[in-house]
């Protein structure tokens, strides 16, 4: 299989179409087409079969995807390792959550695009499952997310800081005249949570367990700006990292209901596989972010640089 064959077959199984592809990949359609016939020719099967105006992949094609992208992967690789000079370049697949794309990443990334312009920043979002599927299947080479701290064998983690949370309300909820809350205070009411499997989401649930807590109801939402709006609205409680809230807070449209519970022990973590080849790419992301770490603080701010 050639590698040029299987770059234009994950390009056209990203996108679904190889009109997109070719605009992509500057080629004409027609030869989109027929570097797809090659390689299907060349295995004897068919990856992609149409449904109405949509290309989809064939259960031939989702199983060719997974090593086409292991091997493009290992071709990256190999390049750079016997390049000669270790100025960084090409793709970085970076997984992060959206908490942490609303709040430390930017700065990070901004800097080190000025930095290094000829590598590719691919960002993708997900919670922590999907995160941690990719690393193990190489489709990210890193991921950032707040977690309890983990403790693998698989993947290396290294803790970054402690995220500092905060339960929060709308300025006319009624739970605010109770201030300071504890687990207690929450019997009856109505949350507004993240999705079910979040980090934080599941500490609140396991402390309101053990304390026999009962909600009235639970919104769910995988949107951290649409949680905000919803409990501006006094839809509910919620409980998000303060960083995402600051503003809110500062401007008193949301209120820091003063958790005396237990502590919820989220951590935002940079984590990768134990057996990642560390690129130069990835090992110049290591080294910034820890850089960046130095002078950021949990609520959200970058303390001046001197």
């Amino acid at each position: 299989m050639e590698i040029k064959l299987l770059k234009t077959f994950l390009t056209v199984a990203k996108v679904e179409s190889f009109s997109r592809s070719a605009e992509i990949l500057d080629y004409a359609q027609s030869s989109i087409s027929t570097q797809i016939q090659l390689l299907e020719e060349d295995l004897g099967t068919k990856l992609f079969e149409r449904l109405g105006r949509k290309i989809k992949l064939t259960a031939e094609g989702r199983k060719l995807l997974i090593y086409a992208e292991q091997i493009l992967k290992l071709d990256e690789e190999a390049r750079e390792m016997i390049s000669n000079s270790p100025l960084p370049k090409g793709p970085l697949r970076i997984g992060a959550s959206e908490s942490l794309c609303i709040s430390y990443l930017p700065p990070l990334l901004k800097e080190y695009h000025e930095r290094y312009p000829e590598v590719e920043i691919i960002l993708k979002l997900g919670g922590i499952a999907e995160l941690c599927s990719w690393l193990m299947e190489n489709t990210i080479d890193i991921a950032f997310y707040m977690d309890r701290q983990i403790i693998s064998e698989i993947l290396t983690a290294e803790r970054l800081f402690d995220e500092a949370m905060v339960v929060l309300a709308a300025a006319e909820h009624q739970i605010v005249s109770r201030i300071p809350i504890d687990p207690s205070d929450l019997n009856g009411m109505d949350l507004v949570f993240t999705e079910s499997g979040i980090s934080y989401r599941t500490a609140m649930e396991d402390i309101l367990a053990e304390a026999a807590v009962r909600p009235k109801s639970v919104m769910e939402c995988g949107s951290i700006e649409v949680i905000k709006k919803l409990v501006l609205s006094g839809l509910g409680i919620t409980l998000l990292p303060r960083v995402v809230v600051e503003e809110e807070i500062q401007k008193g449209q949301l209120v820091d209901l003063e958790w005396q519970g237990p502590d919820f022990q989220i951590k935002t973590q940079a984590v990768y596989h134990k057996d990642k080849w560390l690129s130069h790419a990835l090992k110049a992301l290591l080294n910034l972010e820890r850089d960046h770490r130095a002078a950021y603080r949990p609520e959200g701010l970058i303390k001046p640089r001197d």
